[in-house]
């Protein structure tokens, strides 16, 4: 009983630690398979998480996320990343791609509100327009 006892004694003399063991491991399994390997396995997991919760789920460890997220960094971290990622999707694509998910897009939306969605903010945005052209036309004939 004793031996037991020492086994579960939290001394490191001979043994190594869990965060030790775990590296080790993760390690070894890194060696052993390869990105195809972790990738099927990911897929697998993201499928049946997803089975598992509803959107409600996602959206709730979104909104967390994002919150938590807001806290640790400033409105310039957020320009800067931003920045940086339309740089860098710019020059990936050509402008037919964009074209290609702005239309996409606009007909997922058009599907989701209808179109009195869109007759009720054409006529908020004529009426915010028309204003606005009106002011931006009397500065220019100044």
């Amino acid at each position: 009983m004793a031996k037991n006892s020492n086994k579960n004694n939290n001394s490191n003399q001979g043994t190594m630690s869990r965060e030790e063991a775990g590296r080790k491991g993760g390690e070894k399994t890194s060696r052993k398979y390869d990105q195809e390997h972790f990738e099927n396995i990911g897929q697998k997991g993201g499928k049946e998480t997803a089975r598992k919760y509803d959107q409600d789920h996602f959206e709730e460890i979104g909104q967390k996320g994002g919150e938590t997220t807001a806290k640790e960094y400033d409105q310039e971290h957020f320009e800067n990343i931003g920045q940086k990622g339309g740089e860098t999707t710019a020059k990936e694509y050509d402008q037919e791609h964009f074209e290609n998910i702005g239309q996409k897009g606009g007909e997922a939306t058009s599907k989701k509100y209808g179109e009195e969605h869109y007759e009720k903010i054409g006529q908020k945005g004529g009426r915010n327009s028309s204003g606005n052209n009106s002011n931006s036309n009397n500065n220019r004939n100044s």
